[in-house]
């Protein structure tokens, strides 16, 4: 039975479910947000070929197309036949499948070097990125390594650092394991082998020492082939795949009979639980004495006994502290940025909250552009928010009031704020990458995310629309949420030759507003009602020790 790449990464279980019932897995719908993934990742590969080709234009036969309208069988004969007649580069080549040992992989990309080749990627996130100012040694010494997209030539490159991802390093070392059955290879020295992955920003190609990889994917190779067959047995845990899991339909009662820890525990804590012998959330719950042996140090042992305790209390919130505390100011702005996966940010929406002025509305401001993402039009569109932000903080300070502005999760505001300035940089009205940077930061720069996990333990998860529906809000659509919200994008300015939906503009406008609604009111039930409504972490260990249930639990 050939594994393919996507079978040696991720879950176990998944696997031995995918080759138990295969009738199955071909009747699972996929999910909007895995169509729109899979259909983002098709249109950056197609960028990326063409970029290509235009790049080898001069000598059309240096890069050859095998045409993907075609079944896999005839696929992989062109692939041979191109690499045979010496094609310096082979764009969706299908490799024959190895059935010997059990491999099927197609690679974006084949690059003529030495006597055979390189195998690239082309994957639809990013693979490096900008490098921390270094020492002129340290930039000497620097061992990450890419190469220009026209031609394979390594070099090591001082300005950009690598942002791993074992995906993708285990399908290069699959297709580098193929090209050597195959003699394809590019060098007799199979530790000196490399292969390549091309990001969404498509400037380089990032060198990976697949060679060095190669005792590795074997062994995951062989484990996996054996899960695959059955004779590894395997049971469900739950882990951050699971979200888009067809199985877990079927994963999640199974988890909850058996009162699996990983449902109150995941990544590493869940192994290091079960490794130790813990592997109800009961044991965990009543766990005494210190954490156990491998417990990560960033990670607080007391918060998974607390979750343990809210699980079987159906607790939602807990308070780490007696009163909960998050900076306030007289003038309050919240802030709520939609983006479109990498294109850009179109729309940021604001709420200003006067509080010494009652008379002042409340009022939900918008600053957004409907020109499909990527536009210039953006570059207006923030420069506006950015102008007005800046104003109300000027007119703030000017009037003797505090003045303070609120975001939830900042990464990614932060990541937009930033990358306009860069991108904009000289456009009418765009703040200098330094202006941005002192404003965030600053105290006057807020996040309520950050607030939330220094004042409570979030059994449920600390996400906006987890915590905020304890303080009592709740959003107008039902199905609210950024995945949501990429499907809604798309038919309101019309992207893939779709009809523009008006309807999609007022409900992203809709669903934008409640968010910044939610933060403040997360915020203001924060300083004003937690504290007596939301147990304290002492009164779930005091129900461990017998006491009566946590006052505001659901036990």
């Amino acid at each position: 039975m050939p594994l393919t790449p996507r079978d040696l990464a991720g879950c176990e279980h998944r696997v031995a479910l995918d080759f138990a019932h295969p009738a199955l897995v071909g009747d699972f719908p996929e999910s909007p947000g895995v169509q729109r993934r899979k259909e983002a990742a098709t249109a950056h590969r197609a960028a990326v070929r063409n970029l290509l080709r235009g790049i080898h234009s001069d000598h059309p036969d240096d890069f050859v197309v095998i045409d993907s309208d075609q079944g896999a069988s005839r696929r992989a004969d062109q692939t041979l036949r191109a690499c045979a007649d010496g094609a310096r580069m082979i764009w969706n080549a299908t490799l024959p499948t190895d059935i010997d040992h059990g491999r099927r992989g197609h690679a974006e990309l084949l690059i003529a070097h030495g006597d055979g080749y390189i195998p690239v990627i082309v994957v639809n996130h990013r693979v490096s990125q900008p490098a921390k100012p270094r020492s002129s040694d340290a930039v000497r010494q620097a061992t990450f390594m890419t190469s220009p997209l026209w031609a394979w030539s390594p070099s090591p490159d001082p300005h950009r650092t690598s942002r791993p991802n074992r995906r993708d390093a285990l399908r290069l070392a699959h297709l580098t394991a193929m090209l050597i059955e195959l003699g394809l290879a590019a060098g007799p020295d199979a530790a000196e082998l490399r292969g390549g992955a091309i990001g969404l920003d498509a400037d380089c190609i990032v060198v990976h020492a697949t060679g060095a990889m190669l005792d590795d994917y074997q062994e995951i190779l062989r484990r996996r082939q054996e899960i695959a067959a059955q004779a590894i047995a395997t049971e469900p845990r739950k882990i951050g795949e699971c979200r888009s899991c067809p199985w877990w339909g079927r994963c999640h009662p199974e988890l909850v009979e058996r009162r699996d820890v990983s449902l109150v525990a995941s990544g590493n804590p869940a192994d290091v639980l079960i490794e130790n012998g813990i592997t109800t959330i009961d044991q965990l719950a009543h766990h005494r004495g210190p954490a156990p042996e491998g417990w990560p140090s960033n990670a607080r042992f007391d918060d998974a006994v607390v979750n343990a305790i809210a699980w079987m209390t159906d607790t939602e919130l807990v308070r780490r502290v007696d009163v909960p505390q998050v900076r306030r100011a007289d003038v309050e702005v919240d802030v709520d940025m939609e983006s479109f996966g990498e294109h850009g940010a179109y729309l940021w929406g604001t709420l200003l909250t006067d509080v010494t002025d009652p008379a002042r509305e409340v009022e939900y401001r918008p600053f957004l552009t409907w020109s499909p993402l990527p536009t210039r039009d953006e570059a207006r569109s923030f420069a506006e928010f950015w102008d007005w932000l800046m104003a109300e903080r000027s007119a703030a300070h000017e009037s003797g009031k505090t003045f303070a502005a609120y975001c939830y999760s900042q990464q990614a505001e932060n990541r937009w704020l930033l990358g306009s300035a860069d991108r904009f940089i000289g456009d009418p009205g765009i703040p200098t990458r330094a202006e941005v940077e002192k404003f965030i930061g600053s105290e006057e720069w807020v996040d309520i995310y950050e607030a939330v996990g220094k004042n409570f333990i979030c059994p449920k998860g600390k996400g906006l629309k987890r915590v905020a529906p304890v303080a009592g809000f709740s959003w107008r659509d039902d199905d609210a949420g950024g995945e949501a919200s990429m499907e809604w994008y798309s038919s309101a300015v019309g992207l893939a030759d779709k009809p523009v939906d008006l309807t999609q503009r007022v409900r992203l406008l809709e669903y934008n507003e409640d968010d910044v609604r939610a933060t403040k009111v997360l915020r203001e039930w924060m300083t004003d009602g937690a504290a007596t409504q939301v147990p304290h972490e002492r009164d779930l260990l005091a129900f461990r020790d017998g006491g009566p249930p946590p006052t505001g639990s659901h036990a």
